[in-house]
């Protein structure tokens, strides 16, 4: 198996989101190779717009075969890339994802509200809009610091208003019964706090035949954020 770790960023992050993880897994893993890339609608790849196949395409195109990690977003887009290239995806780490919603109607309704949010982030522009994202509960846990509010600022406007349009969780077709078909050993990463997301990575771990959940302690939905020590640990266990 190679030696390279390709890590897939959240919604409204950059590739520079992973910066501490990647130091951390290079002091506790020698001979380890990162690469953090930037999903399309997010930092240098803005102006790349594209659908959740396209977005796994592109990942795959800049990482190469190795272990891939995907947060949230950045996850879906890992699982994505699982089904189609089980040639590069040697191993999966999944950290607070899910594959998909299963009502027709809910997928409507979140396609509806990402609509929204697209249109919300167009009219008042990055800054107020980030500003707005991390006012969510979903990321209670995240101080000044560790919100990197800085990186997303990185990002357009137009850029992530085509992501909420092409990769939002509305857009996907729910991939549960497709589970089956991921041959790769798989990590499943949630957060202690993060109940929502606990009981999906839980569902996940029941449909991958070769995959295992480890819950982060003192994190919630963010664990890479919240509690990186404890996530790159895991990680460096994994990819040994």
């Amino acid at each position: 198996m190679s030696d390279r770790v390709v890590l897939a960023h959240g919604f409204t992050q950059t590739a520079r989101s992973w910066a501490d993880i990647e130091a951390r897994l290079h002091e506790s893993t020698p001979g380890v190779v990162t690469q953090a890339i930037d999903l399309p609608g997010h930092g240098r790849a803005g102006d790349v717009h594209t659908d959740l196949w396209g977005a796994a395409d592109h990942l795959v195109r800049q990482g190469g075969a190795g272990t891939y990690v995907g947060y949230s977003m950045g996850g879906r887009v890992s699982l994505h890339a699982a089904l189609a290239h089980p040639e590069l995806v040697e191993r999966l780490v999944l950290i607070g994802a899910t594959a998909g919603i299963d009502d027709a109607d809910e997928r409507a309704a979140r396609r509806a509200s990402d609509e929204r949010l697209a249109e919300r982030v167009e009219q008042i522009g990055v800054e107020k809009f980030i500003d707005e994202w991390l006012a969510n509960p979903l990321f209670a846990g995240l101080d000044e610091e560790s919100a990197m509010r800085s990186d997303r600022l990185r990002n357009s406007a137009a850029g992530l208003a085509s992501s909420l349009r092409t990769t939002g969780t509305g857009t996907q077709d729910p991939l549960w019964s497709r589970l089956g078909e991921v041959r790769c050993p798989t990590l499943v990463l949630v957060g202690e706090h993060d109940s929502k997301f606990r009981s999906l990575g839980e569902r996940l771990t029941s449909g991958i035949d070769d995959s295992r959940l480890i819950v982060i302690e003192d994190a919630g939905h963010s664990v890479h954020l919240e509690n990186p020590s404890a996530t790159a640990a895991a990680l460096a266990t994994f990819v040994r």
